[in-house]
């Protein structure tokens, strides 16, 4: 009994075998360039995505400096400077709210003017100091020691 058993497992493992063996065959020789065309695929596929992970993977680095500001007297403005450029007393205000950031129409409800006034009195400090933005404005109003 178990000589059939084992005759008929190992005639059956090889039909099996056999099986397997034609249907690789049929896969492989049939179907070759699908196969190498998807291989190819996939090599490509882990190529790019390493390549993009290598190009755009970089991380921002932010350095934090402590710059040591001089504390001690306060700030007084350069009223000469002021006066030699022509800024009005308004007009340096308006210079003073823009550098805290404020927008025209919120200055213009700060000051209990309309928005065009403030318009106004900023393009005159622009043209000045010599500025073309509110960010190069405040900058050499800085400088000049004109504001804070």
């Amino acid at each position: 009994m178990k000589r059939h058993v084992l005759l008929f497992g190992l005639v059956g493992g090889l039909l099996i075998a056999a099986l397997k063996w034609t249907e690789y065959r049929f896969l492989v020789i049939e179907h070759s360039i699908e196969i190498y065309g998807g291989l190819i695929a996939a090599i490509f596929a882990v190529l790019g995505i390493w390549l993009g992970l290598k190009l755009t993977g970089k991380q921002e680095r932010v350095v934090i400096k402590e710059v040591p500001v001089p504390a001690g007297e306060p700030f007084l403005p350069e009223d000469r400077k002021r006066e030699a450029l022509g800024i009005t007393p308004r007009e340096l205000e308006i210079l003073e709210l823009i550098a805290q950031g404020l927008s025209n129409r919120e200055i213009a409800a700060k000051l209990f003017v309309s928005e065009n006034t403030v318009k106004t009195h900023s393009s005159r400090v622009f043209d000045k100091l010599g500025a073309r933005r509110r960010t190069q404005a405040v900058q050499l109003a800085k400088e000049l020691r004109l504001i804070p």
